[in-house]
């Protein structure tokens, strides 16, 4: 029958096309429905053998009120064929996998599941593209003969368009949305889950807002040179043709440079189910479309979504009465408008506590008046309640894992515990469509105790740079490395607010090390290490860095304006040359200064340096002080400063020398970890509990 069905829909849409007089379409219509019907083999799941014999007594039989219910929505289908002649038959009561008829609202069950993203649109989308095998339509152009239950559905973990929209609608209802499932019309890409023309959601950057400058009402305007009017037009006509031949040539380039896909001979026809979410529940302020197979959030007025029949949800059913020849960009979603939407039952919305029933006169004087009762109360959903355990929620990929392609990039995507070093998530970019050079790897995990939860691989570089989770015992924030050999070039950066010394970055490489500070007392922002090369008979004989360190050459720091002290005596920047022994500081400007104010404490020529010793004579003294303050004319003063200086210098010393340790013990530390990956466990994780459970037997065995 339902192979019966299917050709009569085909010979209608071939009579429709030979009225038009194009034999060709038809042509090409037949030959695709055929090749639609070939493709699908490979994704045929031979349902006839699933076992029904343990489902309840509602999926068998039908009660009193569905049997009624099925008499109004035929009785309201003959009205509509009668007035509506040309268009599709109705999706309403198609069977179920006992082989029963049920009404299409029947099969909606509500559900609120017990986890945490169940309760948002976006959780539910994701679980659901996630959990289910997709299968195509057999007939591309009609719907289904059959409709199963959610249950049956999240059990076998595959299905069509309709049973991932029927099982996404039961979850977004049950979370308190004003969800409906959608019965139209898509594109070819979006009936067949092809995103190899479609942008990763994980690439796609956040708008920009403009800036907006504020108009020079004093701006000079100069007065331009005189054009005639008439060539200027003339003009832009001879460039609006070139630039549409221009366009022309490069969309025929395109289209065969990079193979996009040639036009769709079913296009406007292919059968698509979607889930559509209208406002005022939920704090949705406008209505918005999901796609099931992908969880992808579109709006209403997405040119992928070509027509709309019909709507449903657990209480009502609509049909759209509305012209689709330009897709649902036009169309109101008001279904309170009779114009817009031809409801079945009127009043269904307005459920009384208590079942009322009318007697069997009144019922047949409606029938025959061609009019619905409009006190009828829709009957309560024949399906069990959805139940999904802890276990299929943590790892909801029945294949071990799910692959996407979009262009120019494959996602990857993997249940919590299932790869040892907690990878969930893997997004790899290529240079080319055919996917064969790497440009970039992003992956994300779960669950890791050192708290690492993304990492991206620069493939043409080979940089590195690990992201990691507040509460990790080094404060780590960041770290980016092309090796976790000392001195090869390191960025890490910290949680600087767990951090006395507000350091939050750090950059060290064999010639040079830069930290960065925030929010310190005395200004701090940026101190700049130079480091010369080590002893190379030293380092010849085998000796470790520690006791061979890189000799200090230069330390240079930067601090912010201090508002409590005069400019001329607000250090700007110093710079401590360690080698050469010279000091040279270098004070704020004021708001209309133009040059700063320095201080250069240089070596004494001829004079050997001494341990502790503080030589100060205006040979060694150079200052330029063009709005200086009488401080710096007195030489008791800058020798109290350079005391301070040479003090400050020793301590900047061990600083340098306890930062280098740090590096090197967040290396060895980061090495540790990556070698021996630990994965924090939660008690209410099932998964991670039967591994356990299953690694303590073997260890017993």
């Amino acid at each position: 029958m339902e192979a019966l069905e299917e050709r009569e829909e085909v010979e209608e849409t071939a009579e429709d096309a030979m009225s038009l007089n194009s034999s060709d379409f038809l042509d090409e219509l037949s030959k695709a429905v055929e090749e639609t019907s070939v493709t699908s083999a490979e994704y045929d799941f031979d349902w006839s053998s699933i076992d029904t014999s343990h489902l309840p007594s509602s999926y068998k039989t039908n009660s009193r009120q569905e049997k009624e219910l099925l008499q109004l929505a035929d009785h309201f289908f003959q009205q509509y064929s009668h007035l509506c002649p040309d268009r599709k038959p109705l999706f309403i009561h198609p069977l179920n996998e006992c082989g029963v008829q049920k009404f299409v609202s029947t099969t909606v069950k509500p559900t609120l599941l017990p986890f945490p993203d169940l309760y948002y649109w976006s959780g539910c989308a994701s679980f659901v593209c996630d959990y289910l095998i997709m299968e195509p339509l057999k007939c591309p152009i009609t719907p289904p003969s059959s409709l199963y239950s959610p249950t049956t559905i999240l059990k076998y973990q595959r299905g069509n368009c309709f049973d991932f929209a029927v099982l996404l609608c039961s979850l977004l209802t049950g979370a308190g949305y004003d969800a409906y499932c959608v019965h139209g019309y898509a594109t070819l890409e979006m009936c067949s889950l092809d995103q190899t023309h479609e942008l990763c959601p994980l690439l796609r950057k956040p708008p920009e807002v403009p800036e907006e400058e504020d108009p020079n009402k004093y701006r000079i305007k100069y007065p331009l040179d005189p054009q005639s009017k008439f060539e200027l037009q003339q003009k832009a006509k001879k460039e609006e043709e070139t630039e549409s031949a221009q366009e022309e040539e490069r969309e025929e380039e395109v289209v065969m440079e990079v193979g996009m896909p040639k036009q769709d001979p079913l296009h406007g026809l292919r059968v698509h189910a979607w889930v559509l979410v209208l406002p005022g529940k939920r704090k949705v302020t406008e209505a918005f479309f999901i796609n099931p197979f992908t969880g992808n959030h579109h709006s209403t007025t997405d040119e992928c979504f070509l027509g709309i029949e019909s709507i449903w949800n657990h209480r009502n059913y609509w049909v759209n009465m509305q012209d689709c020849r330009k897709g649902c960009k036009d169309l109101s979603f008001d279904l309170s408008d009779s114009i817009c939407w031809e409801i079945m039952f009127p009043k269904s919305n307005e459920i009384s506590q208590s079942p009322t029933e009318s007697p069997n006169k009144d019922t047949d004087d409606m029938k025959e008046k061609g009019e619905i009762d409009m006190n009828f109360e829709m009957p309560l959903s024949w399906v069990t309640q959805i139940r999904i355990s802890r276990r299929e929620y943590e790892n909801p990929f029945s294949q071990g894992k799910k692959v996407i392609l979009y262009d120019k990039a494959k996602l990857e995507k993997w249940a919590a515990y299932t790869n040892e070093d907690g990878l969930v998530e893997r997004l790899t970019v290529y240079a080319d469509s055919d996917c064969t050079e790497e440009l970039e790897v992003k992956e994300w995990f779960k669950h890791r105790e050192d708290l690492l939860y993304m990492r991206e691989v620069n493939k043409q570089t080979q940089l590195t740079t690990d992201h990691f989770r507040r509460g990790h015992p080094l404060l780590l924030k960041a770290h980016s490395y092309t090796s976790l050999e000392p001195e090869t070039g390191h960025t890490v950066e910290f949680y600087h607010t767990a951090r006395a010394d507000g350091l939050w970055k750090r950059s060290e490489n064999a010639a040079e090390m830069t930290e960065y500070f925030v929010g310190r007392e005395d200004f701090l922002h940026t101190r700049h290490i130079e480091f010369g090369e080590r002893d190379k008979e030293m380092e010849n004989a085998g000796i470790t860095a520690d006791a061979n360190p890189r000799p200090i050459v230069q330390i240079k720091e930067h601090f912010h304006r201090n508002p409590e002290k005069p400019a001329d005596e607000d250090i700007e920047e110093r710079i401590f040359m360690v080698i050469d022994d010279t000091i040279q500081l270098t004070y704020h400007l004021e708001l209309h200064d133009i040059i700063a104010s320095k201080v250069v404490f240089c070596r004494v020529v001829g004079r050997e340096k001494r341990e502790d010793e503080i030589f100060l004579s205006r040979e060694n003294t150079v200052k330029y002080e063009p709005w200086s303050s009488e401080k710096h004319k007195n030489m008791l003063y800058l020798y109290d400063l350079l005391w301070e200086l040479r003090a400050e210098q020793k301590k900047l010393k061990h600083h340098v020398r306890a930062s280098e340790a740090e590096m090197l013990n967040i290396l060895m530390v980061r090495e540790d970890e990556e070698a021996n990956v630990k994965l924090s466990a939660s008690m209410y994780s099932c998964a991670k509990r039967g591994q356990r459970q299953e690694a303590t037997v073997g260890k017993l065995h």
